[in-house]
This record gives C-alpha cells, sequence and structure tokens, in this order.
C-alpha cells in the first residue's frame, strides 16, 4: 500500500515538473509594439575604464541620446566621511539628464550595482549591522529629500538585488528592505513607483514584487560562472571552478515568470539590467581585450537584443554604455557604439 503511495507521490511529481517545464521553457510570444532602451550609467565604472566620466555620461544623452538612463549611486562616494554629504557628481548628472528631458532610474542604497555591489565607506564598514542600517535610512533619507523635487526623477530603485547573495555584502535583510521602501515612499510628495531588482535567471521575483510597485530584473546571456566547494569533500579537485556559460533559458522563460507576477501582484516586470558588455574571470580593467571577446563583441550585443525582444518586455536598462565608449575612444572599435545609436 506504502509502495503504491509512493510512486503515485512521485508520479505526480514527476507530472508536474513536466507541466512546469512545458509551460516556462515552450512556446514564444510577440514583441512589444513600443520598447523602451535606456542605459545604466556608473561614474565609478567610467573611471576605473580610463574615461572621463562627465564626457562618457555626455555622449550617452548627446551622441547616442538616450532618453532613459539608469544612475548608479554610490554611499562611498556620496557619503565619504560620516554626515558629510558631497551631491556634488551626482546632482550634475540629474541636472545634465533633466536639461535634455531624460528621465532617471535612480538607485539608492548600500548595494547599488557595480562590483563590488555594495559601497560601504570606510569609516561604515566595521560597524555593527543595527549602525549600518541607521546609517543607511539617513542617506536614503538625504537623497530622497535633495531629489524629490527633480522633474527628471522618475522612479527610484531601493537596493540592487538585494535577495540575490551577490556582491562583496555583510548581509541581506527583507525586514530592513521594508523599511526602506517605507521611508522613500513616505519622503516623497509625489509618490514616485519604487522598483526591486532582482536575478533573471536565478529568482522567482515573488519576493520583489511582494515589496516593489515594479520589478526589475536582469538578463544575461553568456557568462563566466565559478563556484566553491569545501576541498575536504573533492580533495581531487580545485577548490575553486570556473568555466563560461551560455544560458539555456529561452525568450519565453521571462516573458511566462513575467505574466504570473502581473496575475498574482499586478505588477510590471522591466528589465533594468541587460547584458551589453563582457563578463569574464576577472573584472573588465584587468582583462584583456581577446578574453572580452569571448562574451560579448558586436554579434553578441546584436543577438541580446533580438533576444530581448522576444520577451515581449517593453522596458530595458542595457548593461555597459561605458565600455561601449571605451572600446570607441580607447580601442578604437566604435562598432557597439553605433549599433547602439540604432536603438535611441
Amino acid at each position: 500500500m506504502l509502495k503504491q503511495i509512493l510512486k503515485k507521490v512521485f508520479l505526480g511529481f514527476l507530472i508536474t515538473l513536466l507541466l512546469l517545464g512545458a509551460y516556462f521553457f515552450l512556446g514564444t510570444t510577440k514583441p512589444a509594439q513600443n520598447i523602451t532602451w535606456g542605459v545604466n550609467f556608473s561614474q565609478m565604472h567610467a573611471q576605473n575604464l580610463g574615461l572621463d566620466w562627465k564626457q562618457t555620461y555626455l555622449a550617452l544623452l548627446d551622441d547616442l541620446k538616450v532618453k532613459n538612463i539608469k544612475l548608479i549611486s554610490q554611499w562611498d562616494l556620496i557619503e565619504p566621511a560620516k554626515d558629510q554629504y558631497n551631491f556634488e557628481d551626482l546632482n550634475w548628472q540629474v541636472s545634465e539628464a533633466g536639461k535634455r528631458d531624460a528621465k532617471i532610474l535612480l538607485v539608492i542604497g548600500m548595494k547599488t550595482g557595480r562590483w563590488p555591489e555594495c559601497h560601504i565607506p570606510q569609516w561604515a564598514q566595521n560597524l555593527s549591522k543595527e549602525e549600518q542600517q541607521k546609517e543607511i535610512l539617513e542617506l536614503l533619507e538625504k537623497i530622497v529629500l535633495n531629489y524629490r523635487s527633480r522633474s527628471a526623477i522618475e522612479l527610484w530603485q531601493v537596493e540592487n538585488e538585494a535577495f540575490f547573495p551577490f556582491g562583496q555584502c555583510p548581509w541581506t535583510d527583507k525586514n530592513f528592505l521594508k523599511k526602506e521602501v517605507a521611508l522613500v515612499k513616505s519622503l516623497d510628495p509625489q509618490q514616485r513607483p519604487v522598483l526591486i531588482s532582482d536575478s533573471g535567471e536565478g529568482s522567482t521575483w515573488i519576493q520583489s514584487a511582494e515589496l516593489g510597485d515594479i520589478v526589475g530584473t536582469t538578463m544575461y546571456k553568456k557568462v563566466w560562472f565559478s563556484f566553491y566547494w569545501e576541498k575536504r569533500l573533492w580533495p581531487f579537485l580545485p577548490q575553486k571552478i570556473g568555466f563560461y556559460l551560455y544560458y539555456p533559458i529561452p525568450a519565453i522563460f521571462y516573458h511566462r515568470k513575467a505574466l504570473y507576477i502581473d496575475k498574482i501582484f499586478s505588477k510590471k516586470v522591466m528589465v533594468v539590467e541587460l547584458q551589453a558588455e563582457p563578463w569574464g574571470p576577472k573584472l573588465l580593467y584587468d582583462s584583456s581585450l581577446e578574453e572580452q571577446q569571448k562574451t560579448m563583441n558586436l554579434a553578441q550585443f546584436q543577438y541580446n537584443i533580438e533576444f530581448a525582444k522576444k520577451t515581449g518586455f517593453d522596458t530595458f536598462y542595457l548593461w555597459g554604455g561605458e565600455w561601449w565608449y571605451w572600446m570607441k575612444i580607447k580601442q578604437n572599435q566604435p562598432e557597439i557604439w553605433q549599433e547602439a545609436r540604432k536603438l535611441f
């Protein structure tokens, strides 16, 4: 009797897996009729590439004619010393976008993107978790009060992939993220939507949909994948394994996930990080051009754009604008920059 029950349970489980697999991996969808294309911009990343960050930013706005830009704010740049805030650079970015009627998605918090992801200033790194959270709430208050009257700000993004364990970050805390979102909403009289982002390939987006007005997702196709394990468990293998990985995930996968988020939460999903630069075993600044082109070149860029269209989403922020400009200015290879111009 027990054996028959176990067989039925296993069969039911197997059928469920097959149905879920068919739902998320089979089928096609139509591209959105009107697609909004934007770019991410990081002052730090442009500088680390050896670029004039202001020149790079203006090239995105004036040469490519970008009208939607995701700005990555950094705690260590805004508050380099405790209670000493410096908004000069971010003010300039917001003002220049406003002059050109460009709209800004502003990422704020401890974890805002670009390695090491969590940009904790030196003075705050040895604080306790509770002390860090107190300082972060003060940071958010200063930022929102400083920019809530700026018409260029269209959306707030609170933290970046807060639920995804990537980067050099001391902790994750869903309850604290709730406090951050509530604080931002309470301080903004215009009640701009708050976006919560998550991994496109490694998350269900449910936690982000619970907290955010909009769900932001990443979308990557070819990356360097590495992981560690306990050496004592597999002594004959290296402790760290790494290899290039092509995500075998079809466009319909993202579309169907967005459908259930809409059905359950009535929330929109947009792509806030579409891969348009290399992802190799080292940071870009330490990688040869040959190594970089293993995961991003003109053909891969074109492929990623066409793949994105097939998801049916209508908003994409491309990740890599600083690198396109580096390729154009430093490497005399403007092909991707010119290709990107077609989108804007």
